[in-house]
């Protein structure tokens, strides 16, 4: 997977994709080399869901979220219930963490191809809390501030798990 933050063209779009792809890729670059032990550590003592895997798996169902249930209107699937709204980060632990990275990347092969097919000013089916409902350019925006915060967390967590740094 390329990694850059440079480009092609200069249109509105293509900046959104290729950060948002940046974004996507860093989160598989911050993996690479982490045994599963390692990816599986909470290394933090006040943050026992706070781990490698359980952010891969978090990102993944966030653009889910976004994309199928806000944007598209479907039915919610993700792993959270009412009783434990941080599934997503506790079930991580349980799937190897290249299964986790390989469900991110299909994912995001889908979603390349929706946002590829569909105007940035489209509106989502649903509403966010103020009632309105949000453009596909909201949505990428949104996704690359979140993904990246969230890469900000895997450097700390992927450091203090086995002392790698940086990506």
């Amino acid at each position: 997977m390329e990694r850059t933050d440079t480009p092609p063209t200069w249109d509105e779009r293509t900046i959104l994709v290729t950060f948002l792809d940046y974004a996507r890729a860093t989160v598989h670059a911050k993996c690479v080399g982490i045994s599963e032990e390692d990816a599986r550590r909470a290394p933090l003592p006040d943050s026992p869901l706070m781990t490698v895997s359980g952010l891969v798996n978090h990102v993944r169902w966030v653009e889910n979220s976004w994309f199928e249930v806000m944007f598209l209107g479907g039915e919610d699937h993700g792993p959270w219930t009412d009783d434990d709204p941080d599934r997503e980060f506790r079930i991580a632990v349980e799937t190897p963490i290249a299964d986790l990275l390989a469900e991110y990347e299909a994912q995001s092969a889908r979603y390349r191809e929706l946002v590829a097919a569909t105007d940035l000013e489209t509106p989502s089916k649903r509403t966010i809390s103020t009632g309105e409902p949000v453009t596909l350019r909201w949505i990428l925006f949104h996704l690359i501030e979140e993904i990246s915060r969230h890469n900000g967390h895997l450097d700390i967590v992927r450091e203090l798990a086995d002392g790698v740094r940086g990506v």
